[in-house]
């Protein structure tokens, strides 16, 4: 009789020893099972990048939130745009034939050679390229007869259309210029509150005329939609189905950069009527929420606490890449793609991601293309040293990139200049600012606080507008030294001397004793504050002044600062456009913001009379050795009156993953997605090399396993096989 027997030798042992180490050295080609994103659609290039906080206003008039621009930037296109790679900073047209050309007209209406004290208007011509169309979308559908396809005139008329998905027929439409003078007269719009409306009322003929009249008519129909192109507008022309012009008071040079803003991006007549439809405001189907544009990308997911896809305009007009740029630009490969068409990227996905760890995670996990450098991961990205910033050699290995630009933003400590303790032009009060402004170590607060990740400040002006003062150019003797070639701080014997001279002698008032407290205000209330604000209060007990930090929500310090009842505040101011009127601006007295309804940009309420003058005289100025000497002079008036105590130019840090090809970090617009590009088979290569399965767990496991089971099984069958043989035997005797 014939038995099978189960033999597992030495031999066969050994065999699925190395297959298991085969698997857990990697030796076979897994796939990654950890991606985030799920699986990417063949022949799709998708870029994966994040956004922290949800979008508030997705229309274009009404937003001046970075959160909302990286989003509508990409969707929205205004007359001009800044060339990608060139700096100083360069406008260009973006929907226009050329640059606007410029009239100067005196009080009858007639046009001069050239501003001066006559000119009373200034007149823009733009000339708007042939052919370029807006995305698909329900406002443009026409039904057989050639009108709008969704037109109701009552609430229960639209009830099937719950959703904006529900819309289901799409057109498009060629842009002209009446689309651009629909979103100049939106502007005037009362129920829509523009951040810029003082700026542009002021400027552009026939604002506020308009205003009036768009209100006399609402309080008419207060619940009916009305048509914007029925009204007038004097200082807005439409001289052809191509072309308008815009005249505004006076001489404006900066007018050139709003023109680049998404506040003048189109906004149709057709998609004004269609969110105005009975019933879809309720339904949040509105411009705040799907957006409509002539730009390279369409917004086709708006998940806000979880996603938002953008994806190609598939009727996005001819636009290529630039052929030239800085000098290093075709050195770092930036020119590669030089006159191809644009974009590259076909979907770009925004994550929402709240927490810095996860981020930075999925980024070394390669499932975000590019990142931020937060405090917690500083380290394990860069090194520092004598020589300078680098990467680190983890990060070297990864190929990864490392982007590092002083961004057009001033953050500053500054007074109240209305304060009777801090505030005043006079010596006493200046000494004591001049104090406070030596004892604070603006270079060791960026060095605890910003990992390093700035510039200490000269002037309110940050590099890369024209005006900027380095310290080796322009530095601020009350405060500094410069000695052997570097920024020091004068000694605090020195702050000591100033305080005891302003009438404050060990940080104790002269006349009454009493010791000296002053209060700063602040936004920050979390945990994390709590250093930084204990580092604060040391630095005023240098000159043994106390400090009192006040922390309040956003909107109790927005009217602290309206009320003027701050002493000490902290404030930051990213560039509109980057002209130096548009920080010097921060410090003309006119522009005070005590009392000016939020719109006061110059939160100190400084007020020196030589200072606004030599401002008046700055800001209608061609960039020029002679503006530059005005600049100068303002500068000296800032450092001798210390409105500010100290100020900094934040550094900008950004890793870019190996695969990541065209990415230049721009300072002022965001609209830089259509140039990005991605090598997706190095971007998957990379994914699976850094997220092979970590099987060495499982093959212990197995292992344990087969030693303990397999010499009690072989015990079994032995006594299993000792059995029937002794059976056999018993049967055959028998």
């Amino acid at each position: 009789m014939c038995i099978d027997k189960l033999t597992l030798g030495g031999s066969s042992l050994l065999a699925l020893m190395g297959a298991a180490l085969l698997f857990s050295a990697g030796a076979v080609a897994f796939p990654v099972l950890n991606n985030p994103h799920g699986a990417e659609e063949p022949g799709k290039k998708v870029l994966y990048s994040v956004f922290s906080s949800r979008p508030k206003h997705l229309d274009p008039l009404i937003t001046y939130n970075l959160d909302d621009s990286l989003f509508i930037d990409q969707i929205y296109e205004p007359p001009l745009e800044y060339h990608y790679l060139k700096r100083p900073f360069e406008l260009q047209p973006l929907t226009l034939t050329q640059m606007p050309t410029v009239e100067y007209l005196d009080a009858q209406g007639r046009v001069t050679k050239s501003p001066g004290a006559h000119t009373v208007y200034s007149r823009y011509r733009f000339d708007i390229k042939p052919g370029i169309m807006y995305q698909p979308h329900p406002a443009f559908a026409k039904n057989k007869n050639g009108e709008a396809f969704y037109q109701f005139t009552r609430a229960s008329d639209g009830a099937a259309y719950k959703n904006f998905s529900d819309f289901t027929e799409t057109g498009t439409k060629e842009l002209t210029a009446d689309d651009y003078i629909y979103q100049i007269k939106r502007m005037a719009d009362p129920t829509l509150p523009m951040p810029i409306w003082d700026l542009v009322s002021h400027y552009i003929v026939g604002m506020t005329e308009l205003r009036d009249d768009i209100q006399t008519l609402r309080a008419q129909y207060p619940n009916q939609w009305i048509n914007l192109s029925d009204f007038l507008l004097s200082g807005v022309k439409q001289e052809s189905k191509y072309r308008f012009t815009v005249t505004l008071r006076g001489v404006y040079p900066q007018f050139k950069y709003w023109l680049a803003f998404h506040f003048f991006a189109p906004v149709p007549m057709e998609v004004d009527r269609f969110y105005h439809l009975p019933g879809l405001a309720e339904k949040n189907i509105s411009l705040d929420f799907y957006p409509v544009g002539t730009g390279a990308y369409m917004m086709t997911k708006h998940n806000f606490n979880e996603e938002v896809v953008l994806e190609r305009n598939p009727n996005y007009h001819e636009d290529f890449y630039p052929t030239s740029g800085e000098t290093d630009d075709e050195k770092n490969g930036l020119l590669k793609d030089a006159g191809k068409k644009l974009p590259f990227i076909d979907k770009v996905s925004f994550r929402m991601e709240t927490e810095a760890i996860p981020m930075w995670t999925k980024f070394l996990q390669g499932y975000y293309d590019r990142s931020g450098i937060s405090s917690d991961s500083f380290d394990q990205a860069v090194n520092v040293s004598i020589e300078g910033i680098g990467l680190s050699d983890d990060m070297r290995k990864k190929g990864v990139k490392l982007d590092v630009t002083v961004k057009p933003e001033t953050y500053y400590l500054a007074f109240n200049m209305q304060d009777p303790v801090v505030g005043g032009l006079d010596d006493k009060h200046r000494k004591l600012r001049q104090a406070i402004s030596i004892a604070y170590d603006e270079a060791e607060y960026i060095s605890i606080f910003q990992n390093g990740r700035g510039e200490i400040a000269m002037s309110p002006i940050p590099p890369g507008i024209f005006g900027y003062q380095s310290a080796d150019k322009n530095i601020d003797t009350n405060i500094f030294n410069w000695k052997e070639g570097r920024l020091e701080r004068k000694p605090i014997e020195v702050a000591k001397k100033l305080l005891a001279e302003a009438g404050y002698p060990n940080g104790r008032d002269i006349k009454t004793g009493e010791a000296l407290t002053l209060n700063l205000d602040t936004t920050s209330a979390g945990q994390d504050d709590n250093s930084r604000f204990n580092w604060l209060i040391k630095q005023f007990k240098k000159i043994d002044v106390q400090l009192n930090i006040r922390s309040t929500d956003f909107n109790r310090y927005q009217d602290k600062l309206e009320k003027g009842s701050v002493q000490i505040y902290f404030m930051g101011w990213f560039a509109d456009y980057p002209d130096p009127e548009n920080f010097m601006a921060l410090l003309y007295g006119p522009n005070g913001h005590i009392g000016s309804g939020g719109a006061g940009v110059n939160y100190s309420n400084y007020n020196n009379p030589q200072f606004n003058a030599l401002f008046d005289q700055m800001k209608n100025m061609e960039d020029s050795p002679p503006r530059m000497n005005v600049i100068r002079k303002m500068i000296d008036i800032y450092h001798h009156d210390v409105p500010w105590a100290s100020s900094f130019y934040s550094q900008s840090y950004i890793l870019s993953n190996e695969w990541m090809r065209n990415y230049k970090p721009h300072g002022i617009t965001l609209a830089t997605l259509k140039y990005q590009d991605i090598d997706e088979s190095l971007r998957a290569e990379k994914r699976r090399e850094w997220n092979q399965p970590v099987l060495w767990p499982l093959v212990c496991l197995v292992f344990f396993i087969l030693l303990v089971t397999i010499p009690g099984y072989q015990a079994y069958k032995k006594r299993l096989n000792r059995k029937v043989m002794e059976a056999s035997v018993s049967g055959e005797s028998h």
